[in-house]
């Protein structure tokens, strides 16, 4: 496969400043290259000329720009792009809303392709914002009228020609050398045509069947190589690792004692699995994930106690600052009273304190670490650790998680998210770990109550926020951007923020945005915790935050520009406490797909099945971005659309690991390669 490697800008036509623009978009190799498919097909087969249009018909036409587009300015600060397009037939005029930057895309006379749905107005035929390609005259080869054309996903400077040039020349010169690395028997068996066909058809389709004969191939093989990866990682993790037995003890009937409240059954349940794991001599590998205060937090509690009463440490990591803290205070509160010593390491720990917590985790005196990645730094040695657990593992990556293990001698590994993620999504992202699931809140919580309102209509909702600040209680404003866009009509954090201290003069606004620094946000975060702020405008870095029991009203604005699965974590930073909390969903966009969602929203606060509504709806490249997860983000599978296609995958999978437990592969030493070669890329080597 020495060819797929070469890097991009040895190959004929792409010079240093085309691999620099391919780098934007993640492609330094041939292999990248080829695995970079179109986001759609332009089928020109089906093109018009314009006096044939019909109206509500959605066509392509192709045709030249009678003169320069017309940009007008509204005080509302949106814009209205117009401009005509002429062949040798009639007149079409295109408008576009909100997309200013195309004027200077657009020359008079120049070539363009526009698809779109024609609409029939007073002075002839219309489209609006249709897609809209400049047409070079000659696509490197390609018939560019009477073929279907693959559109790529690009960047600024990037042109469609460059990209097609590239893999056309590449199809031409490189595909027939490289090798098939499914082996012949699995083909046939699941109807697999060859790697070499797929690649260039899946580019340069001649018909719909041969597209769908590529597509399938390719869907079938990235799950085929994402499980089979998986479980070799797993493997891996416990090939030749002899774990620490902790057995259970009466450490756990103490703290049972010791609580306030009782567990529930799905915590049990999921404790027992824990407990069972560490009393293995294999280390566990397990992820726990739990709805928003469903209480896992506890449950790791209980899993460090038993390190403890086993004379053996256990550390905890979170992503951020504040929340080690929070996590701190948490595991202190419940078992300092035992004797425990817990230690708090963070990259603003001072160095007199920092020096004398490594030499206590060194010797044994300190038993429970709780911290940031300054956990996994060089000079932190652990006397002996038993259990290492990180909190939202998709903020770290598997590089990372695998840093941490290496802390000790073949720790048992707890993996914590509060991100409800859909059981057949889990199966895929996290294959090399085995799977909990606290499914069950504690007794007493209350759903949050969830409204949605209309943009116009936010001044009463500004108002209900102010009672609820008089009554002593707090709240969040959250916004999808950090400034104001041309692009994207949406209200912007900074915006909104001064626009709120004037609405909110009596009382004490915030501000909490991705581009400040971290002191900054933690600071701000500090604050807000301990009520030195009333109301907190932030965009969603508070999406995995701590927990402020005093914050009873979040209002989301422009709601439909993020999924479901977020606006539920976002939801969940209020109704931490006794008091009743509320979610205030402000929507602008009045589609159909925008009032579906908003109603999810507004009628259940079950994460697991809002969860499954966002992936059937968006898609899993959208769900909450894979590659937060350290894998590599699926390209054409869509885990939603192709579970058939997955489930013939896991079959061949299984058979597979029947026959060959380990994954030695010597019969298949191509797929052998290539499983090794995935597997270095999910750990960043």
């Amino acid at each position: 496969m020495e060819c797929l490697n070469q890097g991009i800008q040895f190959i004929k036509g792409v010079g240093p400043k085309t691999a620099e623009k391919l780098l934007k978009i993640g492609i330094t190799t041939v292999r990248d290259m080829f695995y970079h498919f179109p986001r759609e097909y332009d089928d020109r087969r089906k093109s018009k000329q314009i006096s044939q249009l019909i109206n509500g018909e959605k066509i392509t036409v192709f045709g030249n720009l009678s003169g320069a587009p017309k940009l007008l300015r509204l005080r509302s600060k949106k814009t209205i792009l117009s401009a005509s397009i002429i062949d040798t037939t009639g007149r079409l005029d295109i408008t576009f809303f909100n997309r200013p930057y195309l004027k200077e895309k657009l020359l008079a006379k120049s070539k363009v392709m526009v698809n779109g749905v024609v609409k029939k107005s007073r002075k002839g035929y219309e489209m609006i914002n249709p897609t809209l390609e400049l047409v070079d005259d000659v696509y490197d080869g390609i018939n560019a009228i009477n073929a279907i054309i693959p559109i790529y996903p690009s960047t600024f400077g990037l042109k469609q020609n460059q990209i097609i040039k590239i893999q056309k020349y590449l199809i031409n010169s490189v595909l027939g050398s490289i090798k098939e690395y499914i082996p012949k028997e699995i083909r046939e068996k699941n109807k697999l045509c060859n790697l070499a066909f797929a690649l260039e058809n899946i580019h340069f389709p001649k018909s719909s069947k041969e597209y769908r004969v590529a597509k399938y191939r390719l869907v079938f093989e990235e799950f085929f190589l994402l499980q089979l990866s998986l479980i070799k990682l797993k493997y891996n993790f416990s090939k030749n690792k002899i774990g620490t037995v902790i057995p259970s003890n009466d450490g756990q009937e103490k703290l049972r004692e010791s609580l306030p409240f009782k567990l529930t059954k799905a915590q049990d349940v999921v404790l027992n699995e824990i407990i069972e794991d560490m009393e293995n001599i294999t280390p566990m590998n397990r992820l726990v994930q739990g709805d928003v205060g469903s209480g896992k937090t506890i449950v790791a509690v209980f899993a460090m106690l038993n390190c403890y009463f086993n004379n053996h440490q256990a550390s905890m990591m979170a992503p951020t600052e504040i929340l080690a803290e929070q996590h701190y205070e948490t595991v202190s509160k419940f078992l300092e009273p035992f004797g425990v010593n817990v230690v708090l390491l963070t990259g603003s720990t001072k160095k007199s304190i920092r020096k004398k917590h490594i030499e206590g985790i060194a010797n044994g005196s300190v038993d429970i670490v709780v911290g940031t990645h300054a956990i996994i730094q060089e000079g932190v040695e652990f006397y002996k650790l038993a259990l290492v657990i990180t909190d939202e593992q998709h903020r770290f990556g598997v590089r990372q998680r695998a840093n941490f293990e290496t802390k000790g001698k073949s720790p048992h590994v707890i993996v914590m998210t509060a991100t409800p993620i859909p059981r057949t999504l889990a199966l895929v992202l996290y294959g090399d770990l085995d799977i909990s699931i606290i499914d069950e809140l504690p007794p007493g919580r209350k759903p949050i109550i969830t409204t949605q309102t209309a943009f116009d209509e936010r001044e009463r909702s500004y108002d209900f926020i102010k009672k609820q600040i008089e009554l002593g209680r707090q709240a969040y404003v959250v916004c999808p951007l950090v400034e104001e866009s041309e692009k994207i009509d949406a209200v912007s954090v900074v915006e909104l923020a001064d626009e709120l201290l004037c609405t909110f003069k009596d009382y004490r606004v915030g501000l909490l945005h991705g581009k400040m620094k971290s002191k900054e946000k933690e600071e701000t975060m500090r604050e807000f915790k301990n009520h030195k702020i009333d109301l907190l405008v932030s965009t969603t870095v508070i999406e995995v935050g701590v927990d402020v029991s005093n914050a009873t009203v979040m209002l989301i604005e422009n709601a439909e520009r993020f999924g479901l699965a977020q606006l539920h974590q976002l939801r969940g930073r209020v109704g931490r406490g006794s008091s009743e909390s509320y979610c205030i969903l402000v929507c602008q966009n009045k589609t159909a797909v925008a009032k579906e969602r908003m109603s999810i929203m507004t009628e259940t606060n079950d994460g697991f099945l809002i969860a499954e509504k966002d992936l059937e709806m968006r898609g899993t490249g959208e769900f909450f971005g894979v590659r937060q997860h350290g894998l590599p983000e699926l390209k054409i599978a869509n885990i939603f659309e192709h579970r058939k296609i997955m489930k013939k995958a896991e079959e061949q999978v299984k058979g597979l690991v029947r026959e060959d437990e380990y994954l030695k592969l010597d019969k298949y030493p191509e797929l052998c390669e290539k499983l090794n070669a995935n597997s270095r890329k999910f750990l960043g080597c």
